[in-house]
């Protein structure tokens, strides 16, 4: 939504709220486009045959997969397994199976790649929900594909010569893992809203984010414009001295909640327990360094992307034991068993063809059929406790009924381990008392179950106001299963996106969840939010997001019981 302000002659583009900060400075827009005259130059490749061509392509293939790998080693956590994932991708037998029917049909490699890339991605936006997020994936492996084919340089967000607003209508996860907070002052999107990849990525990197935005690709480049990633806005034309004084007062306030270190605790000195989510044990090792009481969620999954065949349970029990030994002694560790399917299919465990995976067969219900995926992880984990002496509680994804809650727990706890369920199928919110008479403890994925409650394709621009976690139909569904816990005195937390908005984050403890799980880059800011107010304030915040008309009425009236 574009507005104008007479009183300022600032035009105001407004999207979703997605990392806080205030920013100015000049707008400098992502290109994606390969160089038509390399391409034409480059023509059919001049291969000797379809056999020559597919070696420049699996040349091509191996050295993106390879780029993507290389800069997954260099983040963590959610930007890690984002960018693990576009290599497995990259490297995909089905898509290089397109490239060799493409090649067969004449036209070249980069005719090839590009067909097989349209077939896919019109498949992966058929499917919705998660699989059509995929789409920006492809598309960027495309690119690279290509530019790597006809020796372009590779294409992405440029460097800019001064600090810069970097605009895009959308941006691949290889695009925002290695942005220099030094140079990029704020990233923002007309795609996409608060559980995109640009998003994840960008509160990995605490680089102020707005998503969503309508007409931002417009802008001049070079405008000066001033981003706040609080209210989700862009102001076009504003006052250079004004703005300066805005940001000068968000820098302020941000480097006091970075210098927060704990411990979690409301003003009058209620405990909050702040966890970490992690992907593998550089990460954990990482956020065993954050002042955290713990992991709320430890993805498997994304252990095993590249993998295709599934790891023996010694092998499994090795790579779980290296995130649960940062922690020994000290913090309980929530591990996650395989959420696979969808949007992160595994090669041992994933189904195939499914109309529409997001609803299919993926996490808990995989082990319906194979019974003995689940035996064996369960298994390794368990040895993984044993042999590092951390306390491990395991909980599994897209459970929908009681039934599949307490099947689940039984088998937890027959290997001595506390047992729980994500809530993030709506059905599950509505049965948390049930739920929690069978298990010992629920963590809400707030990305899942907003986009299930909402009906609402997370990557649909358009209805990036409905995937918004501060819907209110969503926080009444979160309230319930927080208010479920209080009744069992049994723990809730927030494991999803949701819980690293520090504005969120305190009328999330004020609904009386009991503990927040994020990247181990927003703890802080989180942290230092919650040290500021007090219960009472909590519970304030609460009631005024869950009787707000929408997300941004929301926002604005925590905004005003914090005093901000």
């Amino acid at each position: 939504m574009t507005t104008f302000d007479s009183a300022t002659s600032a035009t105001l583009l407004r999207g979703t709220p997605v990392v806080p900060g205030v920013v100015a400075g000049p707008v400098v827009h992502v290109r994606d486009e390969i160089s038509p005259e390399a391409i034409e130059r480059f023509g059919d490749g001049g291969f000797a045959d379809a056999d020559a061509a597919m070696e420049a392509y699996d040349g091509a293939a191996a050295a993106v997969a390879d780029d993507f790998t290389a800069r997954a080693a260099a983040v963590s956590d959610g930007a890690a397994a984002v960018l693990t994932a576009s290599a497995g991708l990259a490297r995909d037998k089905g898509l290089r199976a397109a490239v060799v029917k493409g090649l067969g049909e004449g036209g070249g490699p980069v005719a090839a790649v590009r067909a097989a890339v349209d077939q896919f991605a019109t498949v992966f936006a058929s499917m919705g929900g998660l699989m059509a997020e995929r789409v920006t994936d492809l598309r960027d492996i495309e690119r690279r594909l290509i530019a790597h084919l006809v020796g372009e340089p590779q294409p992405g967000v440029p460097v800019p010569d001064e600090p810069s607003v970097v605009v895009a209508s959308d941006l691949a996860p290889s695009d925002t893992s290695g942005l220099d907070p030094e140079r990029v002052l704020a990233l923002v999107t007309e795609r996409g809203g608060a559980t995109s990849h640009t998003a994840i990525i960008a509160r990995q990197l605490g680089i102020p984010c707005v998503a969503g935005t309508s007409g931002v690709t417009d802008l001049d480049e070079g405008a000066f414009v001033v981003v706040d990633g609080e209210a989700g806005t862009v102001e076009v034309g504003a006052d250079p001295d004004e703005a300066a004084r805005r940001v000068a007062a968000s820098l302020e306030r941000r480097a006091a909640l970075a210098a927060w270190t704990g411990p979690a605790a409301t003003a009058d000195g209620v405990p909050v327990k702040l966890l970490a989510n992690v992907i593998d044990g550089p990460s954990a090792e990482l956020a065993a360094k954050e002042p955290v009481t713990g992991v709320g969620l430890f993805r498997t999954e994304m252990c095993f992307l590249d993998r295709t065949e599934e790891p023996s349970v010694e092998e499994q029990a090795d790579i779980y034991a290296a995130v649960l030994a940062p922690f020994a002694g000290r913090h309980h560790v929530v591990v996650r068993t395989l959420d696979a399917g969808s949007d992160k299919p595994i090669a041992f465990a994933a189904h195939e063809d499914e109309e529409n995976p997001a609803l299919g067969v993926r996490g808990l219900r995989l082990s319906i059929d194979n019974p003995g995926l689940m035996d064996r992880q369960l298994d390794a984990i368990a040895l993984a406790a044993e042999r590092t002496g951390a306390e491990a509680w395991v909980m599994a994804p897209m459970v929908a009924t009681v039934d599949e809650a307490a099947g689940f727990a039984a088998l937890v706890r027959d290997r001595g381990l506390r047992a729980g369920v994500m809530v993030e199928v709506p059905s599950a919110a509505l049965l948390a008392d049930r739920m929690l008479e069978v298990v010992d403890f629920l963590s809400i994925g707030t990305n899942d179950l907003t986009q299930y409650a909402m009906a609402a394709d997370r990557m649909a621009t358009d209805l990036a106001y409905l995937t918004d976690p501060w819907q209110p139909a969503v926080l009444q569904l979160i309230s319930m299963t927080a208010l479920a816990g209080a009744a069992a005195d049994k723990p809730v937390g927030v494991c999803g996106e949701a819980a690293a908005d520090p504005l969120l984050a305190t009328a999330l403890i004020g609904m009386g969840i009991t503990s927040l799980s994020m990247a181990a880059r927003a703890v802080r800011p989180v942290g230092a939010q919650l040290s500021e107010v007090t219960q009472d304030v909590c519970r304030a915040a609460a009631d005024a997001a869950l009787s707000a008309a929408d997300p941004m009425a929301g926002r604005a009236a925590v905004r005003e019981v914090l005093g901000h």
